[in-house]
């Protein structure tokens, strides 16, 4: 069995500790990630059926909705006894087209962190991700505003999000990074690059995106093998991939969140990884 990087749990900046397979509540919205859900208390069900399943890592932003996903979060979680929670700042929303435009202004920044803590119901943001580089604004400005924020006791920890190997040793050189969150999964590894120095730096990686990898030759062969679907293996490929490696599933429905969290379980022979690397 290909069982080295099998550890359930990661050190979030070498002290908070996490189970891997954690929750992405990007879901927990309307349409186009904008708006309410139709049922928000089986949204807040949700969420709280993944902390009594175990998971305790929890991602989101504040362009979820925008806001609805936070909101939604500290009205079923806080004060986060059971869950570690990760937010993002830095794209803001536009319902005309559902697009997501970028602002890393640091007075931008400031305003939004102020709205995060507000609806997380927390004085401290556990993890708090620069959401994705602003063209428009000098990256290492940016994430400087990170760094103030960890300064003053507004985030514990500072993470980064759809960087190049480049822009993350940028960001190091001003504040400690906790974690990097790039899209990845068995179809998309583009960014192996980026993991790779992360395990190297003992950086979590937080896999956006991470059952977008579609059909794949011998997948479904795979899923057979263990009586599970082929989401199921994605996952638990990702888990035995790298030890650094954080995926955040989201659904909006308990059932399926209790089929991804089953995947832990699955444990891939190196057969069955070549098989489907290959």
């Amino acid at each position: 069995m290909a069982t080295e990087n099998r550890s359930d749990t990661f050190d979030i900046g070498g002290e908070d500790t996490v189970h891997r397979l954690g929750f992405g509540a990007m879901r927990l919205t309307g349409e186009e990630i904008i708006g309410p859900p139709d049922d928000e208390d089986e949204a807040r069900d949700v969420l709280q059926r993944a902390t009594d399943l175990g998971v305790d890592f929890i991602d989101t932003a504040d362009s979820y909705g925008p806001a609805v996903s936070e909101r939604l979060i500290g009205e079923a979680l806080a004060p986060y006894d059971d869950a570690f929670v990760a937010t993002k700042g830095g794209l803001w929303r536009d319902d005309r087209d559902a697009a997501w435009p970028r602002c890393g202004e640091p007075g931008y920044l400031r305003n939004a962190i102020l709205g995060s803590l507000d609806r997380l119901r927390t004085d401290e943001i556990d993890l708090y991700q620069f959401h994705r580089p602003d063209p428009e604004v000098d990256y290492e400005e940016s994430v400087n505003t990170f760094a103030e924020f960890k300064d003053e006791g507004k985030v514990n920890h500072v993470g980064v999000s759809n960087v190049s190997v480049e822009q993350l040793e940028t960001a190091r050189d001003v504040v400690e990074i906790a974690t990097v969150q790039n899209q990845y999964n068995i179809g998309d590894r583009e960014h192996e690059a980026v993991l790779e120095y992360c395990e190297d730096h003992d950086i979590g990686f937080i896999p956006w995106a991470p059952l977008g990898s579609g059909e794949l030759d011998g997948l479904d062969e795979v899923a057979a093998n263990h009586d599970a679907t082929e989401y199921q293996v994605g996952l638990a490929w990702l888990l035995q991939h790298s030890p650094v490696m954080l995926p955040i599933p989201g659904t909006s429905s308990v059932d399926h969140l209790e089929e991804n969290v089953a995947a832990s379980e699955i444990d891939l022979t190196d057969d069955e990884i070549a098989t489907i690397e290959g």
